[in-house]
Formats: C-alpha cells, sequence, structure tokens
C-alpha cells in the first residue's frame, strides 16, 4: 500500500519518523543505531530531509538507500527547489527514483543562511506546487523510458508542507490558497510544521477544510524535552514556545536531566493525544535523529515505544474512543 492511502486511511492513525543526513562520522553511526531502534516499532515511513538549495543531496540520498535496503520501511524523500535550476530538480527525482523511492515531500525550500545577494536560478522552479507537477512529469518520462520498471507501481505519494502555527507575518491571508493550490496540483497529504498547540492544528484543520482542502493534514509533533532545542526552533521557525511549557521544563531541571525529559514527554503526549481525539490522520515524530525521546513520547500517547507515564487525560472534552490503538510492532 502506497504511503498516500496509508495516511488516508480513517481506520487508524499512521506513526512515522523524520530523520535528517548526520554531519559526522559519529552522527552518522548514532542514526544507523537510530534507524534500526526506530525500524523496529512499525512505523508507517520515515522522511528524510533535504538541506537548502541541495546542500545535502549526497548525504541525503544515502540515508535514503540505506533505510530502504536494511529497512522494510518505505521513506518519502524530502525535496526542495529554491535555488536550483529544472535541470538539477529532475536528476535529484531521477536519482531518487532509481534507487526506489515513490513518494516525496515538495517543498519549496529557504534561500541559504548568510547570503543577503543570494539570487533563485533564473530557470528554477519557484513554487511548491509547481515541484508538484514537476514531480508527476518526471515519473511518468521515467517510467516510459524504464522498461525493468515494474508495471504495477502505481503513482507517486506527494506529501507538502502546512503551517498551522506559523506567525501572521509569515503565514499571511493566502496560507490556505497556497495549501489548496498544492492540492489542485496533485498532492495527496500535508505534513505540518511544529506547533505546540492542538488548537493551532485543529483551527488550521477547519481553515482548510472550509476552504476546500480535503487532503489529510498529518501533524508534526516534536518530543519537548530540550528547551535549549525549542528555543532554537523558535528562532528559526518563528513559532513561539508557550512560556507556560519552559516555565515547567525549567522547574523540572531542579530534579536533574530525567525529570526534564519526563516533563517534556508528557506535554507531547498531551499535544499527541489531542489531536489524535480531534481526528488527525496520525503522527509525524521529529526525531532529531535519537529514538529514546520519540519512543517514549509514542509510549506516553499510548501508541507503543518506551517507557514514560501516560499523561492523564481523563478529565479533558478531548478524550474520545476513536483513535484508542497502540502501534504495531510488525506490519501494524
Amino acid at each position: 500500500m502506497s504511503v498516500a492511502r496509508l495516511v488516508s486511511d480513517p481506520a487508524r492513525p499512521t506513526i512515522s519518523f523524520e530523520l535528517y543526513p548526520p554531519r559526522s562520522p559519529a552522527a552518522a553511526e548514532q542514526l544507523l543505531r537510530t534507524v534500526d531502534a526506530l525500524a523496529g516499532c512499525g512505523p508507517d515511513f520515515f522522511s528524510v530531509t533535504y538541506g537548502a538549495s541541495g546542500s545535502t543531496r549526497s548525504t541525503s540520498r544515502d540515508l535514503v538507500r540505506h533505510v530502504l535496503t536494511s529497512t522494510p520501511v518505505p521513506v518519502v524523500a524530502h525535496l526542495t527547489c529554491v535555488g536550483a535550476s529544472r535541470a538539477e530538480v529532475i536528476g535529484t527525482v531521477r536519482d531518487y527514483l532509481d534507487v526506489g523511492v515513490r513518494s516525496f515531500l515538495a517543498l519549496r525550500g529557504d534561500p541559504p543562511a548568510g547570503q543577503p545577494d543570494w539570487q533563485p536560478h533564473p530557470d528554477g522552479v519557484a513554487r511548491a506546487c509547481d515541484l508538484v507537477e514537476l514531480l508527476q512529469v518526471v515519473d511518468r518520462c521515467h517510467r516510459a523510458t524504464s522498461p525493468d520498471r515494474p508495471v504495477d507501481e502505481g503513482p507517486l505519494s506527494i506529501a507538502v508542507a502546512a503551517f498551522p502555527a506559523a506567525p501572521p507575518v509569515q503565514r499571511g491571508a493566502g496560507d490556505v490558497e497556497v495549501l489548496l493550490a498544492k492540492q489542485r496540483a496533485g498532492a495527496d497529504f500535508a505534513i505540518t510544521q511544529v506547533f505546540y498547540e492542538a488548537h493551532d492544528y485543529t483551527r488550521h484543520v477547519a481553515a482548510a477544510r472550509a476552504a476546500g482542502v480535503t487532503i489529510p493534514l498529518l501533524p508534526g509533533i516534536i518530543p519537548m524535552t530540550d528547551p535549549g532545542r525549542l528555543l532554537r526552533l523558535q528562532g528559526l521557525t518563528g513559532v513561539a514556545v508557550p512560556r507556560a511549557l519552559l516555565a515547567r521544563l525549567e522547574a523540572a531541571a531542579e530534579h536533574g536531566p530525567a525529570a526534564v525529559h519526563a516533563e517534556g514527554i508528557r506535554a507531547g503526549a498531551v499535544l499527541a493525544r489531542r489531536v489524535l481525539d480531534a481526528g488527525a490522520p496520525g503522527l509525524h515524530v521529529y526525531t532529531f535523529n535519537t529514538h529514546h525521546a520519540a519512543l517514549d513520547l509514542l509510549e506516553g500517547a499510548h501508541l507503543g515505544g518506551g517507557a514514560v507515564p501516560a499523561p492523564d487525560l481523563a478529565s479533558g472534552p478531548w478524550v474520545t474512543a476513536s483513535h484508542s490503538t497502540t502501534l504495531r510492532q510488525a506490519q501494524h
């Protein structure tokens, strides 16, 4: 079953994990352990990031190949188009198709940091919706010119980004319209950027549905165990970390790192359960290339994984039985 069909399946929530290419030999060794540990819990897919302007093209492709050859888990390959020529984008897509990738996350991407004079490529792909269309064209051409490809591969699964908590200055009035344009171009589902409040996700879904967006909106969830990382993400994304969350983590720090970890996991698990009980199609966990917090988050959200006690949700209005499920250990 394709990734798009899995995410669209209303019978159960999907579980998936984001990975990024390692930046050093030591990081590569840790990542191999992380992939093994996460693959062992039977996720529906991994996603693998792709650096600004293709800066990690080679290492991203190597990581994708490793996951595909060493695990039974499908891979959604991130692909950015900003700064690249159309020919370069086509070449990257063909490289991924050649190693067996059938799923992509189509992103415009951000210009390289620290380059104030940077200009987009004059023969580039300017928008994510254009990249969605180009992916489908390249796949059709690739299949037509590759007679050894299986005839039953089916269409690509194409994901795009959604931004439920982006600040208004970034989001703009047309954010939902942009998502609708991506759907019209052929996107199958969206994965959200980080958010910390369930109502940010539910409001975004409601606005998208009102505008005609019908594709699943898969929430991206981070383990909230590292206050420093949360603040760095705030600087990168513009999504403010709730002061109450930072205060709880700071209070827990008086009792040591384990207490901070447990408090962060509880906060993430509460958020995960709230969006699932509101009808989210699954969870896409940003792992930061470590497995302990990601698996503990799933355990805390009643989805299997680690050993942190589940959050007390009994008094919340979000409690329903609609997603009372466990993460399957092999084939779900």
